[in-house]
């Protein structure tokens, strides 16, 4: 198992009680928690209404609180591919990446939402809900000073410094989805994370080929 890092744990206390009032919230009494382990009278809707809440836990809220921001900056990364970029299969790539990750962020929102938990507020840092040591400390996020150099970069120079840093934003994605493969709950919410695992290392086969050819 992976050790816990600083922007984990950092936000494992408040994960951990956002979900526990989720659960307590559409859990109800005693009652009618024991109600609900008779399933005979229950509609099959109802019953998977009713089971929801249960399929989560702090690992799944983490996993997509810190992942929207992730993909978020990668598809601001993607983006600047545009009018800077002189290979084609460049921003092909980056192409791919805003197609892949935009979905997969709409997602993981409509998760929160059903989880009950809020959308990370943004702080100072730019990134939701982090201080600045925990933003510094999320693994393969970029820096302001990064985006920075990126966003002046052009031609040549913007093909390097694009694959190089999504490269490492890409292996940094890869070591949240492992978290959450090996610690959330939620069906759904782990198949998403191997998903991300698989066609990420795929993306970063495809950048380091291209990175040699510069």
């Amino acid at each position: 198992m992976l050790s816990s890092p600083a922007w984990r744990r950092g936000l494992l206390a408040g994960a951990a009680l956002s979900a526990a009032l989720a659960v307590s919230a559409c859990g109800g009494s005693d009652s009618s928690s024991d109600s609900g382990m008779n399933h005979g009278g229950m509609t099959p809707a109802a019953t998977a209404s009713a089971a929801a809440p249960a399929t989560f836990n702090d690992a799944d809220v983490m996993f997509a609180s810190m992942m929207i921001p992730h993909h978020q900056q990668a598809v601001e990364m993607a983006a600047l591919a545009d009018g800077r970029a002189a290979g084609t299969e460049v921003k092909d790539l980056a192409g791919k990446i805003k197609a892949a990750q935009q979905p997969e962020i709409d997602t993981m929102s409509r998760w929160l939402t059903a989880w009950g938990h809020p959308m990370p507020a943004t702080t100072a840092s730019g990134m939701p809900g982090m201080s600045g040591m925990e933003h510094g400390s999320m693994p393969g996020i970029m820096s302001q000073a990064d985006m920075d150099k990126l966003t002046a970069a052009k031609g040549a120079a913007f093909d390097k410094q694009f694959l190089t840093m999504m490269i490492s934003h890409h292996e940094g994605a890869i070591t949240m989805a492992q978290q959450e493969v090996a610690q959330g709950s939620d069906p759904d919410a782990k198949a998403l994370a191997q998903n991300i695992i698989t066609a990420q290392q795929a993306e970063i086969t495809t950048m380091k080929g291209l990175l040699g050819k510069l």
